[in-house]
């Protein structure tokens, strides 16, 4: 599908109103061609003192009516044809934001956001021009031109006219010409305008750490070479735009000062009246618009079809994580996992980051995940939580692969606390309450006592309304993990999945929050990810990744009586630990 077939589709939905916007917008200008008329009607009756006072207030009365119906005709067609690109506009963003969240991790592991945000604003925005204003400036560019052009030979001179319209053919081939180069370069330009975005958006979030390690000048300047790269994309534009749209100003201008010099000869030799040369002067005036307005069209469309391509990039990125045709809403899960064989390769790498695990998990089990950084511990909650897809028959919920189960299903049924402990720039309460069906306060309450964060709340001025800004940057790292649990808790699923979710806590909350976690959630099954073996002592089940592979599987007792990963790494915690050292 090109652009003009995908940009179309919307535009169908709203076919009426731009009918009827299309409709005004020729009885407006069709009410235009009168006024030239009446103007030249009114010097001749008077020059030639044929017209007296009362035809005088019939020709005021004609005009003062043309007058409203310019008015009313401006507004409805302002109504029905701006008013039908801005709900196109909000048709594709609220399209854009549905698609964009069915698609996978991996997309946005590949996509800077900066990118999509500007899609989002300036794109879209470059389209709503090409699909409203633009529409006008074309209809009166063509059909305005061929009405003013029709009238001055009919009512003036057709000589007169073909020496005022002979430039413009010079235009038209001029405009063929810039709307290509325009669509080249507003293409770089939105690029360039991407980049920017994504660099301020990215240098913004991770603030802290360019303080941390003083960096604000090498910043600066990064931004000063990216600030300079956008200045020149839209440069390229500007020159463009700057030595067409003079061009085609001083094109009009030979065009309208050749017409009045034989016009001028005309009615001096008495071919044509004073009225009508009056007249012919307004209809020259009524041609300046539409051919400034076909420079604007063409720049309209070139930026549009640009952003339009864009856009549709985004719409046609196929959803890889989706409901099969089998998959099944299930009442209730109650918690048995089990991996077989189990086998990942993210996408564009060679080597799999899990490899042939093998491993029941039966509901009300506490499985603890522990291994060094990048062996695929948070792989494996992600596909727990289908993130990303797996091969059929590789995990088993309740019996059951994961891709018959439906998402809604699955992901309802599931309470997760990632490692980034991420926290939208809301209450506190809202938070916590994300998940739920409603603010309940007495469950908030009860889960943040669970995450022993219920007093830290109580202590802040303006408590569970406490606004914690942008992704929680007014909390500690400890307060965001708990809040995090919190929210998890919350949910009271069957599954929950605490993903390095205690690393920012002292060892006496940890505890206390484990504690909390075996006592709330007797017969529900629990996953732990972490790398301090403290945390995970006590579960059922310690599963040991190594390069993606299950190396040890048991519980504390039996694998530190193997001596073998598990055992070298408690042994060297202990070690740290007794020197006063950071557990890792």
């Amino acid at each position: 599908m090109n652009s003009f077939q995908f940009i179309m589709q919307y535009v169908k939905k709203f076919r009426i109103q731009y009918i009827v916007g299309i409709i005004t917008l020729f009885v407006v200008d069709f009410a235009n061609l009168f006024i030239p008329k009446m103007t030249g009607t009114i010097t001749d009756g008077l020059t030639a003192r044929t017209m007296g006072w009362d035809g005088v207030k019939s020709c005021l009365l004609t005009l003062f009516l043309l007058g409203v119906t310019l008015a009313v005709g401006r507004f409805l067609w302002r109504y029905f044809l701006f008013g039908s690109a801005r709900a196109i506009e909000r048709e594709l963003r609220n399209e854009m934001f549905r698609h964009l969240e069915e698609m996978s991790v991996e997309y946005y592991n590949e996509h800077k956001t900066g990118d999509l945000m500007t899609r989002f604003t300036s794109d879209l925005n470059a389209v709503r021009m090409s699909i409203g204003p633009a529409v006008i400036c074309v209809f009166d560019a063509v059909v305005m031109t061929i009405m003013v052009i029709c009238q001055m030979m009919l009512y003036v001179d057709v000589k007169l006219t073909l020496i005022a319209i002979i430039p413009m053919f010079l235009i038209c081939v001029g405009e063929i010409y810039y709307g290509k180069v325009m669509h080249r370069r507003f293409r770089k330009r939105q690029e360039a305008v991407s980049d920017l975005t994504d660099f301020v958006q990215e240098s913004f979030s991770g603030v802290r750490v360019v303080k941390a390690f003083v960096q604000e000048k090498a910043q600066r300047y990064a931004f000063a070479k990216e600030n300079k790269n956008t200045m020149e994309r839209n440069l390229d534009v500007v020159r463009l735009q700057s030595v067409i749209m003079p061009l085609l100003d001083v094109i009009i201008g030979l065009s309208t000062l050749a017409a009045l010099l034989y016009g001028g000869y005309l009615a001096l030799a008495g071919d044509i009246t004073l009225g009508r040369f009056v007249a012919f002067n307004q209809y020259i005036n009524m041609l300046v618009w539409p051919m400034l307005a076909c420079g604007d069209a063409i720049n309209m469309f070139s930026q549009g079809a640009a952003s339009i391509k864009r856009i549709q990039e985004v719409l046609e990125e196929k959803p890889e994580i989706f409901d099969r045709e089998d998959a099944e809403d299930i009442e209730k899960i109650k918690g048995n996992i089990r991996f077989c064989d189990l086998t990942f390769i993210h996408r564009g790498h060679s080597e799999p980051t899990l490899r042939h695990i093998s491993l029941d998990v039966p509901a009300g089990t506490t499985l603890a995940v522990i291994g060094r950084t990048g062996n695929g511990k948070s792989t494996l909650v992600n596909l727990l939580l289908h993130l990303y897809n797996t091969k059929p028959g590789m995990i088993l919920i309740d019996g059951k692969d994961i891709n018959a189960i439906s998402l809604k299903t699955l992901r309802e049924n599931i309470a997760y606390v990632p490692q980034d402990n991420f926290l939208f720039s809301d209450t506190l309460k809202s938070n916590i309450a994300f998940g739920a069906e409603e603010e309940d306060m007495d469950a908030i309450v009860r889960a943040t006592e669970s995450a022993c964060i219920h007093e830290n709340i109580v202590a802040f001025p303006d408590g569970y309304e406490t606004i914690v800004g942008e992704r929680g940057v007014t909390l500690s790292g400890g307060q965001k993990q708990r809040s995090s649990i919190a929210r998890a808790l919350m949910k009271d699923a069957p599954i929950l999945i605490l993903d390095d979710a205690l690393s920012a806590v002292d060892t006496k909350t940890e505890e206390h929050i484990l504690t909390n976690l075996r006592k709330n959630r007797a017969g529900k099954t629990t996953i732990l990810i972490a790398h301090r073996i403290s945390t995970i002592q006590n579960a059922d089940i310690i599963m040991v990744l190594e390069d993606g592979e299950a190396k040890e599987i048991g519980n504390h007792d039996e694998l530190m009586a193997r001596k073998g990963i598990y055992h070298d790494m408690f042994e060297k915690q202990q070690l740290e630990a007794a020197k006063g050292g950071e557990i890792s």
